[in-house]
């Protein structure tokens, strides 16, 4: 297919964003990683290597655009750094699955019909989604656009409780390969079996998805969340502080007939010690009316001098929870010794916080344990559920004024959710300008906040408890199944000794 096949693998890459939100249309994730697969098929290594960092070009270039809206609109970051910080990001991102490419193309260059089978069917699966899994991780973890997010609205969501948003992601990759063997094959009895195969994938996690693995814990609880809409660039002016604090105040004492209110990250423009007595005094009328509350604040640790972002329960109880995934040049300077010179050249605008303890206990608030994670956090299933099963819910607070009008608050929301189909746990999510959600134990949607606008999001959520097969092994699952996947039919087609694709 030549360069034709290139411009394919590009175009494919650009569309995958279709099937995250806010577009939603989630055959996208079987039918591109589908294309990508049949372009990968029998080709020289240098040819995969271009066309998966075609792919990943096209996939991030459309899908994580909005990092420039960060940057440029609200980081005080010029627009000739803005693009070229962009620009680097996208052409990082896209390196993962050229590599990937390149790898599958260097240990599975076999041909014929059963190494076909093979690669479609395991190999380029189970390598997808294993750099996902690393692209979790490596350099702190950017985990956007997995394919797993994709399926919140599908039957393959039934598989998040079970192997989380990893697993996930792998029988939509599986899905993407039996798609090709379906289409390719040679006969009707072929075509049989792997679309028997493809249907029966889909129903089994269809069944998953009604499976229950929690129950409840007591009764319903009453929450109201609150979205200030305070814009991003005079969030921190001194003349704002001041109708800010009036402003969550107000509706705070609007809604003391929840159990539980909830403030966003950082909803509170002064330090924790600033505030203490108005804390003080709003601690006191959440115990006068039965209530409890979390509000998002800053924290200075007189001892030691470090900065937290931080969510601290006032009411009943006086405790903390201090952000520790931190987000990597915009919290914190990693590796500071070796950068610092060149972000001061650059003129990049930085925050120094520190990172909290990386397990941390729940949140007892209301009569209920809440798990907390602060923004970007609850994009790492592996550590929101360090706090279960003993949480009883999941509460999450983020400021997305940060993306503007960008699709980025409706990629983070759908992230999210993730969280509560894997754990089986409610999750309230409050947030400055949107999107403020409240969300079941299955992940779906039960009522949100319209964006841009001061809004109290009140409803009725029932508490969870006990653990999902995920929340017990976390990624170790999918991860070794994965590994499996990939080794074996390596040393599998190597025994066999089929012929090898010719190299340059």
């Amino acid at each position: 297919m030549g360069k034709w096949g290139d411009w394919l693998s590009l175009t494919a890459g650009g569309c995958l964003p279709l099937a995250f939100a806010p577009f939603d249309f989630f055959p996208a994730a079987v039918l591109t990683p589908a294309l990508l697969f049949l372009l990968w098929l029998d080709i020289p290594r240098r040819r995969a290597l271009r066309r998966g960092y075609l792919f990943g070009l096209g996939m991030f270039g459309v899908g994580v655009n909005w990092v420039f809206v960060s940057m440029y609109e609200y980081g005080g970051v010029s627009l000739a750094l803005s693009l070229f910080l962009t620009a680097l990001l996208v052409a990082f991102l896209a390196l993962f699955p050229a590599v990937l490419a390149y790898l599958l193309a260097r240990f599975f260059y076999y041909v014929g019909p059963a190494a076909t089978a093979w690669r479609l069917a395991v190999v380029f699966p189970a390598g997808w989604v294993m750099f996902e899994w690393i692209r979790g991780w490596f350099l702190t973890g950017f985990p956007w656009l997995n394919l797993g997010y994709s399926q919140l609205a599908s039957p393959l969501v039934g598989v998040a409780p079970l192997a989380g948003v990893y697993g996930v992601s792998l029988v939509v990759a599986l899905s993407a390969g039996w798609l090709v063997l379906l289409i390719i094959a040679g006969n009707f009895r072929q075509r049989m079996v792997w679309g028997t195969a493809l249907l029966g994938l889909w129903l089994g996690a269809g069944v998953l998805h009604a499976v229950s693995w929690t129950q409840p814990a007591g009764t319903p609880l009453r929450v109201t969340l609150l979205q200030g809409d305070i814009p991003q660039d005079i969030k921190w002016q001194w003349d704002v502080r001041e109708p800010s604090i009036e402003l969550y105040t107000k509706l705070t004492r609007e809604h003391w007939d929840s159990q539980l209110i909830i403030w966003p990250e950082s909803a509170l423009p002064e330090l924790y010690d600033e505030a203490k007595d108005f804390l003080d005094g709003l601690g006191k009328e959440a115990r006068a009316h039965h209530s409890d509350l979390l509000i998002g604040v800053l924290y200075e640790d007189a001892a030691t001098g470090r900065y937290y972002n931080s969510m601290v329960s006032v009411g009943s109880a006086r405790k903390f929870y201090h952000k520790h995934h931190l987000v990597p040049f915009t919290e914190y300077l990693p590796m500071q010794s070796l950068l610092g010179g060149i972000v001061d050249f650059m003129q990049v605008p930085m925050s120094d916080f520190s990172a909290g303890p990386a397990v941390q206990p729940p949140l007892a608030v209301a009569g209920q344990q809440a798990g907390i994670s602060i923004c970007y956090e609850d994009a790492f299933g592996e550590e929101v559920i360090r706090e279960l099963p003993r949480a009883t819910l999941l509460v999450n607070v983020s400021n997305d004024a940060w993306f503007g009008h960008s699709i980025a608050p409706q990629q983070h929301l759908e992230i999210a959710r993730m969280r509560a189909a894997e754990t089986g746990r409610p999750l309230l999510r409050a947030t400055n300008t949107g999107v403020t959600a409240i969300v079941d134990a299955k992940g779906r949607l039960q009522k949100t906040a319209p964006q841009f606008e001061v809004a109290a999001l009140s409803g009725e959520v029932q508490p969870m408890q006990g653990a999902t097969p995920y929340v017990r092994v976390g990624n170790a699952l999918v991860v070794i199944l994965m590994a499996g996947m990939l080794v074996i039919p390596w040393l599998l087609l190597r025994r066999r000794g089929v012929d090898r694709v010719k190299k340059p």
